[in-house]
């Protein structure tokens, strides 16, 4: 992979990628860094990337200009739970609590995103292993485990010996995303593939499950904002 700058105020760092797959010029910001990936079919050459960026210039500009930095997650700061933003504040107690849009957590402020990660993670097992059953009862097979991780790469995956992993991170959007990515994965314990039988699957266990895909693809990374660390 290469890289070229856009020259203009301020200056654009922009990534080449070449792709064997790739069958036209595309251009990418990540909504979590800013980064800027510009894919090139192997048969096209370089020059004629260069002229497409010059081209898109104005409109990169602008994405670039809407692209929200990261958010350390402690006291004061908003964080989505489940689709909806809460403001976190230090609270009495040994657990964390959630009221009408505030998230209460005990002890020293320091410890705050470790506490709330914690305490996400819990709720997103909850959610996931519920979803899970419920789609796995309705496909009438069974899955061996459940595991969580922090992925940016997948939202979820099902290994060929019935093992379901999910991002813990699904928790902070919306529940509907949840469980399409739930249904979805379970529905490789009859497909390991993403054939036209596949996604017929998907619909019979979720229903119309566009929305939220489009969703994951246009909002996922946002997820990726909040720093726990």
């Amino acid at each position: 992979m290469g890289q070229i700058t856009l020259a203009g105020n301020p200056l654009i760092a922009v990534q080449l990628r070449r792709s064997a797959r790739a069958r036209r010029l595309s251009l990418r910001v990540s909504r979590l860094d800013g980064r800027v990936t510009l894919t090139l079919p192997n048969a096209v050459p370089e020059a004629e990337g260069v002229a497409f960026l010059r081209a898109k210039e104005a409109w990169l500009r602008g994405q670039l200009a809407d692209v929200s930095g990261p958010v350390m997650v402690g006291p004061g700061a908003r964080l989505p739970v489940e689709g909806v933003p809460h403001e976190i504040r230090t609270g009495p107690g040994r657990t964390v609590r959630q009221e009408a849009g505030v998230l209460f957590v005990p002890g020293p402020e320091e410890q705050a995103a470790a506490r709330l990660k914690g305490w996400l993670r819990t709720r997103a097992r909850d959610r996931l292993s519920e979803a899970s059953d419920r789609y796995a009862a309705r496909l009438g097979r069974g899955y061996n485990r459940l595991t969580l991780r922090d992925t940016r790469s997948r939202w979820g995956s099902c290994t060929h010996d019935g093992g379901l992993m999910y991002s813990w991170r699904l928790i902070l959007g919306h529940p509907q995303v949840l469980d399409y990515v739930a249904a979805h994965e379970v529905a490789h314990l009859a497909h390991m593939n993403h054939s036209a039988a596949f996604w017929q699957q998907v619909e019979a266990l979720y229903g119309d499950w566009r929305a939220p895909r489009k969703w994951l693809k246009e909002h996922g990374t946002e997820l990726h904002r909040y720093r726990f660390d």
